[in-house]
């Protein structure tokens, strides 16, 4: 196992710890009772609040380009929470988590041509197979009714919004340091979800007492330790291990939503599934080389 210089969590133990807290994201979602976009909101601003101590400590200097492009990001952050966490709303979590982990996927197929590097084969290829496994588990979703397959729309938007954030983000972290990054990122990203919530009425109060627990947990395992460990792993680790090692994050929430919610998946959801894993596994082999990961 790799060991941070001077002792320290081995990186192997820390990208387990992260894979376990992510794949919470989706239960802590659908137990809180509270709109998508106030869960969305108070995620992101309770990790604001847990992260002002830490990234406070740092006194970097940030140029006005780089607060916008973070602002950017953080724009594109709260749209990811916006989208997938209304997903869950509609489709199995199945679905939904296995779809908004074709991310890496979008990144290889555009990264490319957005980022300025070497266009490769596999990126296309990793597209074409996770779009046709997203295509047989909305075929399947289709069957349950209409309302599942708008949450495989929703799911969707998700990666994509997801594979922006990333994309920019990239850029953002190249002159900046991973704690005020965070803080500016999140903080944008808080501010918009409040914005949209405001904008659609959503309700930001009278929650039950359990919801805010539910709330408070979401942002200090799944988004702070889940993404903060998968970000630091990847520091430590082969971009392609961790990417790898980010595919137990639909199994295991697909376990604990038969457990808890009696959902079980039918047969179209292992055939895309399968097609989606294929296509993953394309997409990180062609960003192997890279130094990047795909956490948020």
């Amino acid at each position: 196992m790799t060991r941070e210089p001077g002792g320290g969590l081995p990186a192997g133990i820390a990208l387990a710890l992260a894979v376990v807290s992510v794949s919470w994201a989706s239960i802590l979602v659908r137990l809180s009772d509270a709109p998508s976009l106030g869960i969305a909101f108070y995620r992101l601003l309770f990790s604001v609040i847990l992260l002002l101590p830490w990234a406070l400590s740092s006194r970097e200097s940030v140029s006005a380009r780089t607060y916008a492009l973070a602002a950017a990001a953080g724009v594109l952050l709260a749209l990811h929470f916006a989208t997938w966490i209304t997903s869950l709303r509609f489709t199995s979590i199945a679905s939904s988590v296995v779809i908004v982990t074709t991310q890496p996927v979008f990144t290889a197929a555009f990264g490319p041509y957005l980022l300025q590097e070497k266009p490769g084969g596999r990126g296309i290829a990793a597209m074409a197979l996770a779009l046709a496994g997203t295509a047989v588990l909305a075929g399947g979703d289709l069957a349950v009714g209409r309302r599942a397959l708008v949450g495989d729309l929703l799911a969707l938007a998700g990666a994509v919004t997801a594979s922006a954030y990333f994309m920019i983000g990239r850029r953002v972290r190249e002159r900046i340091g991973f704690p005020r990054y965070l803080l500016l990122v999140n903080s944008v990203s808080a501010a918009t979800l409040l914005a949209l919530a405001l904008v659609s009425k959503a309700t930001l109060t009278g929650y039950p007492a359990a919801t805010w627990g539910w709330l408070l947990l979401l942002a200090a395992g799944p988004h702070l330790m889940g993404h903060g460990l998968l970000n630091w792993s990847v520091r430590r680790l082969p971009a392609f291990t961790v990417n790898m090692a980010v595919l137990g994050e639909p199994v295991l929430a697909t376990v604990y939503a038969a457990f808890l919610f009696h959902e079980v998946p039918g047969p179209a959801f292992y055939a895309g599934a399968l097609l989606i894993g294929g296509g993953i596994v394309l997409a990180t082999r062609e960003g192997r080389r890279d130094s990047t990961d795909s956490s948020l």
